[in-house]
């Protein structure tokens, strides 16, 4: 479904993006805070520019500019993604996430080159990680063909999109495909980036809650190909 440095999707045209897209800049421009704005990019490590608005308060502004707006279809969500990706102001892409978050299930395993670029444009933890779990996920869980463009992420030179793959499991619990998350999980063992040593320990510890003896008896075995950060996090909350 995804093709190595593929052009970004074309924007869909979109009625529902239009209203949403003005709605939004009006009510999040009014509520810019230039002072926090500062702090806020710093936080984030100057990965983009902020506008300055807390998540409390720009939840509440996203009920306000959803407020009677009817569900959206695949051309809806592609259409506010990739427009929001494009505006100034990471609060824009927050909305987004929380949008894609709120409705993807109305999108096909077609979705999924948008997810790519969201995931590979302005990256960040801060948005890659919910994309992961919640959206690319979700689309992956839906369509189990899917699959094999993790296959590929997982060894891809974009550290995201091998973060993205070893995170899209994250909410499954029982349903988790054990073998292919502790396949990937070797296959990046020795990956020099933090954001992936951790998120194989974030991914080892999250299925630790389901069946913490499968982690246990991988890490035994395996302990010894994985960085001491990746296997603190993995067994955090069961103990060596």
């Amino acid at each position: 479904m995804t093709v190595p440095g593929a052009a970004p999707p074309n924007v869909p045209r979109s009625a529902l993006a239009d209203t949403l897209l003005q709605r939004l800049t009006r009510v999040y421009t009014a509520a810019a805070d230039p002072a926090r704005a500062g702090s806020m990019r710093a936080y984030m490590k100057d990965v983009a520019p902020f506008l300055g608005i807390p998540t409390p308060a720009r939840r509440t502004l996203s009920r306000t500019v959803l407020a009677g707006t009817p569900r959206p279809d695949e051309a809806d969500c592609t259409a506010i993604a990739l427009r929001c990706w494009a505006l100034p102001g990471r609060e824009y892409q927050y909305f987004a996430v929380d949008y894609l978050r709120r409705h993807v299930d109305r999108c096909s395993s077609g979705f999924l080159p948008v997810a790519r670029h969201l995931v590979t444009a302005v990256p960040w933890w801060d948005t890659v990680d919910l994309l992961a779990a919640h959206v690319v996920g979700r689309l992956v869980a839906a369509d189990p063909k899917l699959t094999a463009d993790m296959d590929a992420w997982i060894t891809d030179r974009d550290l995201w999109l091998v973060r993205t793959a070893l995170l899209h499991q994250l909410p499954r619990k029982e349903h988790t495909d054990t073998d292919r998350l502790f396949t990937y999980c070797l296959l990046q063992s020795g990956h020099p980036d933090f954001f992936v040593r951790k998120a194989i320990g974030w991914a080892l510890r999250e299925y630790a809650k389901t069946d913490p003896e499968a982690v246990r008896a991988f890490l035994a075995r395996e302990r010894g190909r994985f960085a001491p950060l990746t296997v603190r996090e993995a067994l955090k909350n069961i103990g060596a």
